[in-house]
């Protein structure tokens, strides 16, 4: 991804007596379209989630208000800003997951009343096509939205999120079929995938080379077997410096400290397991986890995690964490805001984001 510049980008806004969250808009106002999805319930995942997602990313402090408004039958947020984006601010729209496009917004020009919406250009520079994250389809595979939501997250609460350009390393150390390390790629990170799936593992690993190959991205491969766990496939995509790594490993995760030998990872994504019958599987599979994932994650690296909290609520999750490891859970608003439905078996899915000193 290349580096972003600071260079001002003027976005005029409106004028006139709307208001959002009970100030006037006033010089600079964005409209945010809100991501349209095939499904119902998913639309409904990113109405709920894209306030948020914004007030976590680096515009944060320049947001001074934000509502939801239906603009032309479409949804969209509204934000008042406090100063003019930059560039920079431009590179942070893009990388969004619950808004995908952007205007400067007009309640009038001259004496015809609007509101007018006027097209702001974000430059994207994705390592791989987006479309790998879309492209392979397997049964429970994550919403490419929430996939994208956690990894943003993620990066936008760690100490690495104003780095730019990033050369970060992402672990999804219960990866099935990858998506987390595909949107990790797209961004330009170096990605590891751990999976006790043998099969989840070997279809994964089969389809990042065929999808390689089809593309005529270079890149090199090496399978080993490793000691007392599975096989280990290694990914150098691209050139020169520039190549980035995906590493799939078949393992337990609570052998991840292993599997790294030695590697430390900037942040930790991953959507837990759904299914389960007792909330007992899931605190089991944290208990045993989580002091291998923080022996592997950078100071000031991030953990962010999806789970089905149905049975097994917020304040039992943080528990988890506070007794297992070091991790500081970060709970005020809007992290405590991250609740949403998935489906009518699964009410209710919380998002959990904690980070290491």
């Amino acid at each position: 991804m290349k580096k972003a510049v600071t260079k001002p980008c003027p976005l005029k806004g409106s004028e006139g007596g709307q208001h959002v969250n009970g100030r006037s808009l006033s010089m600079f106002t964005l409209a945010a379209k809100i991501a349209p999805q095939r499904s119902t319930l998913y639309s409904s995942l990113a109405s709920q989630l894209a306030i948020p997602e914004l007030l976590l990313s680096p515009l944060r402090p320049v947001i001074a208000g934000a509502e939801k408004k239906e603009l032309g039958s479409q949804d969209y947020v509204l934000l008042q800003l406090d100063r003019e984006l930059t560039e920079k601010d431009l590179f942070t729209l893009s990388m969004l997951a619950m808004t995908n496009e952007f205007f400067a917004y007009h309640e009038r020009i001259g004496q015809v009343v609007g509101p007018f919406l006027r097209p702001l250009v974000l430059q994207r520079h994705p390592f791989l096509p987006e479309d790998i994250v879309a492209t392979r389809r397997y049964k429970g595979k994550t919403n490419e939205l929430l996939t994208r939501f956690l990894l943003n997250i993620a990066l936008f609460s760690s100490a690495f999120g104003h780095q730019s350009p990033w050369r970060l390393t992402v672990l999804d150390p219960l990866c099935g079929g990858g998506t987390t390390l595909f949107q990790a790629l797209v961004y330009g990170f170096d990605a590891w995938g751990i999976d006790k799936a043998k099969r989840d593992i070997e279809s994964t690993e089969a389809f990042l080379r065929g999808y390689l190959r089809e593309t005529g991205i270079p890149f090199e491969r090496r399978e080993e077997r490793l000691r007392q766990v599975g096989r280990r496939y290694t990914f150098r995509i691209g050139q020169g410096e520039e190549a980035r790594q995906c590493v799939l490993a078949h393992a337990d995760t609570a052998m991840t400290p292993a599997i790294l030998a030695g590697q430390k990872v900037h942040l930790i994504v991953a959507d837990l397991p759904y299914g389960v019958q007792h909330k007992g599987q899931i605190s089991s599979l944290m208990t045993q986890a989580l002091p291998g994932w923080q022996k592997v994650l950078r100071s000031g690296g991030v953990v962010a995690l999806a789970w089905e909290a149905t049975r097994l609520d917020r304040q039992e999750m943080m528990e988890l964490f506070n007794d297992n490891s070091n991790f500081q859970v970060l709970d005020h608003h809007p992290y405590d805001a991250l609740q949403h439905p998935v489906d009518r078996v699964i009410k209710k899915r919380d998002i959990v984001v904690a980070r290491l000193p």
